[in-house]
């Protein structure tokens, strides 16, 4: 599949410009993109990389990894049931969609990205995505988005009077989005070409059954009880954050009777506002919460905190040059595409379908952009802020189509690109048709809330 939407991309790209004449636009627009590739998003992903790499390497070393995995067991085998129930991967996995929930994407991209080389491990199939894969893939092209931030901040700076209205909209179309999602890969999994059993292994292990496969990530590793000091310090520290949430989430309460310098007298306008302010304060902390935790933990246990933090960070450096190539490569075929001006007639195409099922032409260029350029489509909401108003229901619609939707083509090249993946079966096809439930989820939910 990854290998006709890339051609796909190229060969439009380059018949288009022939008629309209753009080769100069797509010749610079590959450039900067193969520049960009490199320069604006793998190198510096190496350092977000190498932190939060060496702190994945402490909390599995700790055994937080299986603790968190035995927790959300019940869950998470029910979407990944080929996956060991103690496999590190599950826990990677839900700290990736915990992040992606919170919108901490400089976080949730790192631990996905080590969710997949776990994933990896057990791949029968070299270069060959699995179910687990494609399905992981999906929950994070429509993840559960509690803080849309980046479109929040839009509005605000534009001046709306409400600019957190959109964290309700948000939930529930990203809620029906992340539904569609995991349907649409469960049953694509089992269609026709895409079912695993015709899928061919590129890899030296191909079809190597998975008993006799070496994989030591499965077994829980086992680690010292916690010293008593380190009991009391967690203790400590919780208290510290519980106690600083509650101040930054709540100083309409605690304002009355603390000299807190957030205290405010003004009430929240309704339940979207009061999560909205309480998100909002729990963004900024759970970062540098898990930066303290998880060393302390791991001390307690008797590690050797700094020096397993180092050899997981170095994981990092080699995970982002490994990604460079499947970056260039998208990312070029994307602008391509996009500067010969096929973009361009793709949205003059779709608006008749779009006006068939009652959604705004004006949002063409978001629903099309969204899953192409993160960059591309927030400039594309700026715009269409500036030019009806903050406020206005168009306005709200594109900021919760930002919010519920990912830039799926960028996701698969970097989380299967650093696991080296090409075949990349249904993952594609399931989400951008969760992307489509999402677009469609977010117009009918402003409709209703704003409209």
């Amino acid at each position: 599949m990854l290998n006709l939407v890339w051609v796909a991309l190229l060969l439009a790209g380059v018949i288009c410009a022939a008629f309209t004449g753009r080769f100069d636009a797509l010749n610079q627009g590959a450039l900067n993109a193969a520049r960009s590739a490199v320069m604006e998003i793998a190198l510096p992903l190496v350092g977000a990389m190498a932190l939060w790499l060496g702190m994945m390497r402490l909390a599995e070393r700790a055994g937080l990894i299986q603790l968190l995995g035995r927790v959300i067991r019940p869950i998470m085998s029910r979407l990944f049931p080929e996956i060991p129930a103690n496999h590190p991967a599950m826990g990677a996995m839900m700290m990736n969609i915990a992040a992606n929930m919170l919108g901490v994407s400089n976080a949730a991209t790192p631990l996905g990205l080590k969710a997949m080389a776990h994933l990896n491990d057990l791949n029968q199939r070299k270069g060959v995505a699995t179910n687990a894969m494609c399905t992981f893939l999906a929950l994070n092209t429509s993840s559960i988005q509690l803080v849309p931030a980046t479109a929040i901040n839009i509005l605000a700076i534009n001046g709306s009077k409400n600019p957190t209205a959109i964290v309700g909209s948000t939930l529930i179309a990203t809620g029906i989005a992340t539904i569609a999602a995991i349907f649409l890969v469960k049953v694509l999994e089992r269609t026709g070409p895409f079912r695993w059993e015709h899928q061919i292994g590129i890899g030296p292990t191909e079809d190597l059954p998975a008993e006799d496969r070496k994989d030591d990530s499965t077994a829980e590793r086992s680690t010292p009880r916690l010293q008593r000091w380190a009991i009391y310090g967690i203790g400590l520290l919780v208290v510290l954050f519980a106690v600083t949430l509650a101040v930054r989430a709540f100083p309409y309460i605690l304002g009355r009777w603390l000299p807190i310098p957030y205290a405010t007298t003004s009430w929240p306008t309704g339940f979207p506002d009061a999560l909205a302010m309480f998100l909002r304060a729990l963004s900024p902390l759970a970062i540098p919460f898990l930066l303290a935790f998880f060393p302390l933990y791991a001390l307690g246990k008797g590690i050797s905190v700094y020096s397993e933090f180092v050899e997981g960070a170095k994981e990092g450096f080699q995970v982002a040059i490994r990604i460079i190539p499947y970056l260039v490569g998208m990312l070029v075929a994307i602008a391509v595409f996009r500067e010969s001006g096929a973009l361009d007639l793709l949205k003059s195409g779709l608006a008749p379908l779009l006006n068939a099922v009652q959604i705004p032409t004006d949002l063409l260029p978001m629903i099309v952009m969204r899953p192409l350029s993160g960059s591309g489509s927030i400039a594309i909401l700026g715009d269409l802020v500036k030019q009806f108003g903050p406020d206005h229901l168009l306005s709200y619609m594109a900021a919760t189509i930002y919010g519920s939707a990912e830039t799926t083509f960028y996701v698969v090249a970097v989380y299967f690109g650093s696991v080296g993946i090409t075949r990349t079966r249904h993952s594609i096809p399931a989400g951008l048709l969760a992307d489509l439930v999402g677009v469609i989820a977010a117009v009918i939910v402003c409709r209703w809330l704003f409209g």
